[in-house]
């Protein structure tokens, strides 16, 4: 596929901003995470196709799962972007509503960083640091205690003495999906935590597992119910804190940031592709597939956005961040043959 002009990030926001000006638009939302890779796409799609461009808007990958649930018929959406995997809790709404066949589409992978002022010192964390950071409970003399932890050279001593301050993504986010599972809870099991939580209730994996994901609300870990950038511009008010991102974010904003590593890897294209850095997450958009004949251009916008010349290791997502998909070739099957999700594993 040859482009018209070169796509440009800056039509980005306008993408992100702009509303239907009738349904012959393709609507599209959820994940801010998604958001920039399908804002790329819509802006190629339209200017290669006859086809409206797509309207992209965020809002938050569980928001837009929602979204997409709410109904068949032109006032619902018909795409969301989702930077986590859909639960059954969705699907069993969708089909409540109507809508009892989606289409998931992984469109690639991404990693989530951890990003400080470029001005300020360096971090290398584990997820047993962050846990002992933000825990509303850790471990200490071997009994649960409430956490007073101030500085990161309290969490371990040859952190920086700087205060601890995060910036962390809301519950409504799928990067928070991530950071939960990959990060807190992990580094609940890595510091000891977890065991301990698992005794006081009575051996119910669960609730352990929920008692490791409570955070601190003494303002030490701050929920960011915003995209990224408002992550930013908390981190450059705050120059402590310290920022959950996702890759290609910190990428393209990397005059301001800094990244930590993490188990000791340094986050990158090439230490996600290879699986060595511990906090990735596949990314998704899920399809309404009752609207695939109904909304002009659908089924070509998909296949347009999992196409080799979009999504593979040489096209424009890959260069503004987007780890390519190794089995992209079976989603390009599945999407042309408009296979709906079987039951969750």
């Amino acid at each position: 596929m040859l482009f018209k002009s070169t796509v440009s990030a800056l039509a980005l926001t306008a993408l992100a901003a702009g509303t239907a000006a009738a349904r012959d638009n393709i609507q599209i939302a959820g994940s801010s995470t998604v958001l920039p890779y399908a804002a790329i796409v819509a802006e190629a799609f339209g200017e290669n196709f006859d086809f409206p461009t797509p309207v992209v808007e965020s809002g938050g990958s569980g928001a837009g799962r929602k979204k997409l649930c709410e109904g068949v018929g032109e006032n619902t959406i018909d795409i969301a972007n989702s930077s986590s995997r859909i639960k059954q809790s969705d699907i069993d709404l969708c089909a409540q509503n109507g809508v009892t066949e989606i289409m998931e589409v992984r469109i690639g992978y991404d990693g989530i960083v951890f990003a400080s002022d470029i001005n300020g010192p360096a971090y290398a964390f584990t997820p047993a640091d962050w846990h002992a950071a933000l825990a509303a409970q850790v471990s200490k003399d071997g009994a649960l205690a409430d956490n007073t932890n101030k500085v990161w050279s309290d969490v371990r001593a040859d952190l920086p003495g700087d205060e601890i301050l995060a910036f962390v993504p809301g519950t409504k986010h799928g990067t928070r999906e991530v950071f939960d599972e990959k990060v807190i809870i992990a580094g609940c099991e890595e510091n000891g935590t977890y065991d301990l939580h698992l005794a006081a209730n009575g051996g119910d994996e669960k609730a352990a597992e929920k008692a490791c994901m409570a955070l601190r609300t003494d303002g030490v870990s701050i929920d960011i119910d915003g995209d990224y950038t408002e992550t930013l511009a908390r981190v450059d008010a705050n120059k402590n804190g310290i920022g959950v991102f996702g890759l290609s974010f910190y990428q393209n904003n990397t005059d301001k940031l800094q990244v930590a590593t993490m188990g000791g890897v340094v986050p990158s294209v090439e230490s996600i592709a290879s699986g060595e850095y511990p906090v990735s997450r596949p990314l998704f958009f899920y399809v309404k597939n009752a609207h695939l004949d109904v909304i002009p251009g659908m089924q070509e916008y998909i296949e347009f956005f999992v196409s080799d010349e979009i999504s593979g290791p040489d096209g424009p997502l890959s260069a503004y961040g987007l780890v390519s998909d190794p089995e992209l070739a079976k989603t390009q099957e599945m999407v042309a043959n408009r296979v709906p999700m079987g039951v969750l594993n």
